[in-house]
Protein backbone atom coordinates (compact mmCIF):
# COMPACT_ATOMS: atom_id res chain seq x y z
CA UNK A 1 0.00 0.00 0.00
CA UNK A 2 1.73 3.36 -1.10
CA UNK A 3 1.48 5.90 1.46
CA UNK A 4 -0.09 9.22 1.14
CA UNK A 5 1.69 12.64 0.27
CA UNK A 6 1.60 13.95 3.40
CA UNK A 7 2.56 11.01 5.70
CA UNK A 8 5.85 11.00 2.83
CA UNK A 9 6.69 14.51 3.25
CA UNK A 10 5.54 15.45 7.31
CA UNK A 11 8.63 15.95 9.37
CA UNK A 12 8.27 18.48 12.48
CA UNK A 13 12.24 20.02 12.80
CA UNK A 14 13.88 20.28 15.96
CA UNK A 15 12.52 22.31 19.14
CA UNK A 16 15.24 25.47 18.40
CA UNK A 17 14.39 25.71 14.93
CA UNK A 18 10.89 27.10 15.73
CA UNK A 19 11.19 30.97 17.10
CA UNK A 20 7.63 30.08 19.54
CA UNK A 21 9.51 28.19 21.86
CA UNK A 22 10.78 28.40 25.91
CA UNK A 23 13.57 26.54 27.79
CA UNK A 24 13.05 25.88 30.94
CA UNK A 25 15.78 23.43 33.07
CA UNK A 26 16.90 22.39 29.52
CA UNK A 27 13.52 21.37 28.44
CA UNK A 28 12.92 23.12 25.29
CA UNK A 29 9.21 23.38 24.16
CA UNK A 30 8.21 24.67 20.62
CA UNK A 31 4.32 25.38 19.67
CA UNK A 32 3.33 25.83 16.35
CA UNK A 33 -0.41 26.79 15.46
CA UNK A 34 -1.53 25.45 11.79
CA UNK A 35 -3.61 28.23 10.94
CA UNK A 36 -3.11 28.01 7.51
CA UNK A 37 -4.38 25.91 4.69
CA UNK A 38 -0.59 25.67 3.50
CA UNK A 39 0.26 24.34 6.61
CA UNK A 40 -2.45 22.54 7.38
CA UNK A 41 -2.48 20.49 3.93
CA UNK A 42 1.68 20.06 4.98
CA UNK A 43 0.52 17.79 7.71
CA UNK A 44 -2.95 16.57 7.28
CA UNK A 45 -2.97 16.37 3.30
CA UNK A 46 -6.33 17.70 1.92
CA UNK A 47 -8.22 17.89 5.14
CA UNK A 48 -7.82 21.34 6.49
CA UNK A 49 -8.99 21.16 10.10
CA UNK A 50 -9.40 24.99 10.19
CA UNK A 51 -12.38 24.83 8.47
CA UNK A 52 -14.11 22.69 10.71
CA UNK A 53 -13.38 25.21 13.52
CA UNK A 54 -10.44 23.06 14.93
CA UNK A 55 -7.43 24.40 15.08
CA UNK A 56 -3.78 21.66 15.44
CA UNK A 57 -1.30 23.19 17.19
CA UNK A 58 2.54 21.34 16.76
CA UNK A 59 4.32 21.05 19.83
CA UNK A 60 8.26 19.81 19.44
CA UNK A 61 9.54 18.88 23.26
CA UNK A 62 13.82 18.70 23.44
CA UNK A 63 15.11 16.84 26.26
CA UNK A 64 18.53 17.95 27.29
CA UNK A 65 18.97 17.01 30.59
CA UNK A 66 20.73 14.19 31.70
CA UNK A 67 17.43 11.81 32.76
CA UNK A 68 14.45 11.14 31.19
CA UNK A 69 11.24 12.46 31.95
CA UNK A 70 7.60 11.88 32.45
CA UNK A 71 4.70 13.16 30.06
CA UNK A 72 2.28 11.27 30.99
CA UNK A 73 0.23 13.53 32.85
CA UNK A 74 0.99 16.63 30.48
CA UNK A 75 -1.86 19.71 30.92
CA UNK A 76 -2.46 21.31 27.80
CA UNK A 77 -4.70 24.69 27.01
CA UNK A 78 -4.63 27.37 24.74
CA UNK A 79 -5.05 30.45 25.93
CA UNK A 80 -7.17 33.27 24.42
CA UNK A 81 -6.34 37.10 24.39
CA UNK A 82 -9.00 37.43 26.64
CA UNK A 83 -7.03 34.84 28.74
CA UNK A 84 -10.13 32.54 28.04
CA UNK A 85 -8.65 28.87 28.29
CA UNK A 86 -9.82 26.11 25.96
CA UNK A 87 -8.63 22.27 26.62
CA UNK A 88 -7.28 20.24 24.22
CA UNK A 89 -9.55 17.59 22.25
CA UNK A 90 -8.83 14.12 21.73
CA UNK A 91 -7.66 13.20 18.41
CA UNK A 92 -10.55 10.38 18.74
CA UNK A 93 -13.25 12.76 19.47
CA UNK A 94 -12.40 15.03 16.64
CA UNK A 95 -15.21 13.35 14.26
CA UNK A 96 -17.65 14.19 16.70
CA UNK A 97 -17.10 18.05 16.64
CA UNK A 98 -18.95 18.15 13.86
CA UNK A 99 -22.03 16.96 14.77
CA UNK A 100 -23.50 13.61 12.61
CA UNK A 101 -25.84 14.44 9.34
CA UNK A 102 -29.32 15.61 9.85
CA UNK A 103 -31.51 12.40 8.89
CA UNK A 104 -34.11 13.40 5.73
CA UNK A 105 -37.85 13.61 6.85
CA UNK A 106 -39.73 12.53 3.62
CA UNK A 107 -43.22 12.94 5.05
CA UNK A 108 -42.46 16.45 6.34
CA UNK A 109 -43.19 16.80 10.15
CA UNK A 110 -43.62 13.29 10.92
CA UNK A 111 -40.57 11.01 11.02
CA UNK A 112 -40.14 7.90 9.34
CA UNK A 113 -41.07 4.28 10.21
CA UNK A 114 -37.85 3.29 8.25
CA UNK A 115 -34.52 4.36 9.36
CA UNK A 116 -32.45 5.91 6.86
CA UNK A 117 -28.90 6.34 7.13
CA UNK A 118 -26.84 8.49 4.89
CA UNK A 119 -23.54 8.08 5.34
CA UNK A 120 -21.18 10.72 4.55
CA UNK A 121 -16.83 10.21 5.49
CA UNK A 122 -16.01 12.89 8.22
CA UNK A 123 -12.92 14.77 6.87
CA UNK A 124 -11.84 14.85 10.79
CA UNK A 125 -11.62 10.78 10.82
CA UNK A 126 -8.63 11.18 8.38
CA UNK A 127 -5.73 8.52 9.83
CA UNK A 128 -3.37 11.84 10.11
CA UNK A 129 -5.28 13.37 12.94
CA UNK A 130 -5.16 10.27 15.45
CA UNK A 131 -1.45 9.29 13.76
CA UNK A 132 -0.18 12.26 14.54
CA UNK A 133 -1.63 13.29 17.76
CA UNK A 134 1.36 14.04 20.67
CA UNK A 135 1.20 10.82 22.02
CA UNK A 136 4.85 10.24 23.99
CA UNK A 137 4.24 9.35 27.84
CA UNK A 138 8.44 9.07 28.05
CA UNK A 139 11.18 11.14 26.86
CA UNK A 140 14.64 9.50 27.67
CA UNK A 141 17.34 12.35 28.10
CA UNK A 142 18.89 13.90 24.46
CA UNK A 143 15.96 13.10 23.00
CA UNK A 144 12.60 14.97 21.43
CA UNK A 145 9.06 13.97 21.04
CA UNK A 146 6.41 15.67 19.03
CA UNK A 147 2.90 15.63 17.81
CA UNK A 148 -0.56 17.96 17.56
CA UNK A 149 -2.88 19.30 20.19
CA UNK A 150 -6.14 19.75 19.03
CA UNK A 151 -8.34 22.88 20.07
CA UNK A 152 -11.90 23.71 19.03
CA UNK A 153 -11.17 27.90 18.52
CA UNK A 154 -10.03 29.89 15.81
CA UNK A 155 -6.43 31.49 15.37
CA UNK A 156 -6.69 34.49 17.70
CA UNK A 157 -3.92 37.29 17.47
CA UNK A 158 -2.38 37.52 21.35
CA UNK A 159 -3.31 33.69 22.01
CA UNK A 160 -0.88 30.75 23.91
CA UNK A 161 -0.25 27.47 23.95
CA UNK A 162 0.05 26.44 27.72
CA UNK A 163 1.93 23.03 29.22
CA UNK A 164 2.56 21.71 32.51
CA UNK A 165 2.84 18.32 33.46
CA UNK A 166 6.22 17.27 32.68
CA UNK A 167 8.49 15.52 35.68
CA UNK A 168 11.66 13.76 36.09
CA UNK A 169 11.20 10.40 36.04
CA UNK A 170 13.84 9.65 38.86
CA UNK A 171 12.31 11.99 40.99
CA UNK A 172 9.28 13.22 40.56
CA UNK A 173 10.14 16.57 40.08
CA UNK A 174 8.11 18.66 38.08
CA UNK A 175 10.15 21.02 35.38
CA UNK A 176 8.53 24.44 35.51
CA UNK A 177 5.22 25.39 33.34
CA UNK A 178 5.75 26.63 29.36
CA UNK A 179 3.38 29.80 28.08
CA UNK A 180 4.73 30.21 24.70
CA UNK A 181 2.78 33.13 22.25
CA UNK A 182 1.32 31.67 19.11
CA UNK A 183 2.40 32.80 15.93
CA UNK A 184 -0.70 33.58 13.94
CA UNK A 185 0.07 33.18 10.34
CA UNK A 186 -3.28 34.54 8.07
Amino acid sequence: MLASAAEQTFHAGPASSYTAKQTNENVTVAAVAYDTEELAHSAFGKTNPNQYGVLPVLVVIQNDTGQALRMSNLEVNYIGPDDRRIDATPASDLPYTLGGPKRPSPGGDSPSPLPIKIKHKNPLSAWEFQGREFAAKMLPAKESANGFFYFQTKPLQGARFYLTGIVKAADGQGIFYFEIPLEIHR
